[in-house]
């Protein structure tokens, strides 16, 4: 007799884990890839996160910390939002997490239940969709596109036929690198408060925009539930840490939830991070980084054929339709790498329905890169 599988983990795969699969296989056979597949940052974690990460492993023992985290690094966060963004948040309410992955599926887990309908913007992050729909959580698929910067807005959830539980908002974006900028966020959170939505806020590219700064959900509404992690803007991908604001009626629910699931975020991680808010000058330097990426490609993609781009408010990502070179862009990419040598993610995994004339380009890593990148489309292109 055969044994049976769960129905809730036949869920799609995370495309770009796919992309990054099959750039590593071409780099094992000796091609030299040009990686603008995934967000990850070139440049490693911050100097003073490492000389405090050996400075733990020397003096600490590195057990289990709490659920929610070592108290000093939930003190650090707290004081993070009153310094970035003027905000009062209690250390109390946050929970420092395994990832931003881990932050998602134990809000996820606390804040919605099976059949609850939850509103997301098509293009987004698939592990949104994902997530939800391995917890029984019925996803509604808003499409936006450029007359909304790729956002939603209550004029856009107005059209979404039936009742909605939930919303998740990104600002700035995966994958267009959009964001919803100060008056529009204030409809749009007024707009969810008014019908009982609860909101999850993915601040996950925060630190990492070009023209103004990111709005915590916060600022708007004290009990959204937000998410951010060390990963993108601490240049800490590796690492598995991120952290949670809790809505104070969820936090019980978070916290069994984690304890269950997950005991605690790594320690050594917690402990080093602490260090990452007196990095600065390293970080600014990164993102002046992929401010000069971004105008490079924003200048190159047009020249050699890729010409309706995603304006990229913040966080290292290009949407381009590519409508007019493909309607496949899943094979698209895969010509792109088996023949120009750079590898890019198709819009499919981050909309199932109009995807694919689409794709993702990332610019986390070196300028050089992103130059000979250019360089290696465009003869490709031709």
């Amino acid at each position: 007799m055969a044994l049976k599988a769960a129905p809730r983990g036949q869920v799609p795969p995370f495309i770009v884990m796919d992309v990054m699969r099959a750039a590593a296989e071409a780099e094992a056979r000796g091609h030299d890839i040009m990686h603008m597949e995934v967000g990850q940052p070139a440049t490693p974690a911050p100097s003073g996160v490492i000389a405090a990460a050996k400075a733990a492993l020397d003096a600490d023992r590195i057990g289990y910390s709490l659920a929610f985290g070592e108290p000093a690094l939930q003190a650090r966060l707290a004081r993070h939002y009153a310094d970035w963004y003027g905000v009062a948040v209690d250390p109390g309410r946050i929970a420092v997490t395994t990832g931003s992955s881990s932050a998602f599926t134990l809000g996820f887990l606390a804040a919605f239940e099976a059949g609850d309908r939850v509103a997301l913007a098509a293009p987004g992050y698939p592990a949104y969709r994902n997530i939800l729909s391995a917890l029984g959580v019925q996803v509604v698929s808003v499409p936006v596109g450029p007359d909304t910067n790729y956002q939603p807005t209550p004029a856009v959830l107005d059209r979404v036929a039936g009742s909605l539980d939930g919303l998740i908002v990104a600002s700035p974006s995966n994958p267009t690198g959009t964001m919803i900028h100060k008056a529009a966020f204030a409809d749009l959170m007024a707009y969810a408060r008014d019908r009982g939505l609860r909101v999850v806020s993915d601040e996950i590219y925060h630190g990492i925009t070009y023209e103004e700064r990111a709005e915590t959900a916060l600022a708007f509404d004290d009990q959204t539930m937000v998410i951010n992690s060390f990963s993108k803007y601490f240049s800490m991908t590796g690492w598995r840490l991120g952290w949670m604001v809790v809505p104070e009626d969820l936090m019980r629910s978070v916290e069994c939830l984690a304890q269950n699931f997950f005991i605690s975020a790594p320690t050594l991680s917690q402990l080093a991070a602490i260090a990452a808010f007196d990095c600065q000058d390293e970080l600014n330097a990164n993102v002046a980084r992929y401010a000069a990426n971004r105008a490079l490609l924003l200048d190159g993609l047009p020249r050699i054929g890729f010409d309706r781009l995603s304006h990229a408010d913040g966080a290292f990502y290009i949407y381009a339709d590519v409508s007019a070179l493909t309607n496949d862009s899943p094979a698209f990419c895969r010509r792109m790498l088996d023949e120009a040598r750079v590898a890019a993610t198709p819009g499919i995994d981050f909309d199932p329905d109009r995807g694919n004339r689409f794709l993702r380009f990332s610019f986390a890593r070196s300028t050089e890169d992103m130059a000979e990148a250019l360089r290696r489309l465009g003869a490709w292109l031709g």
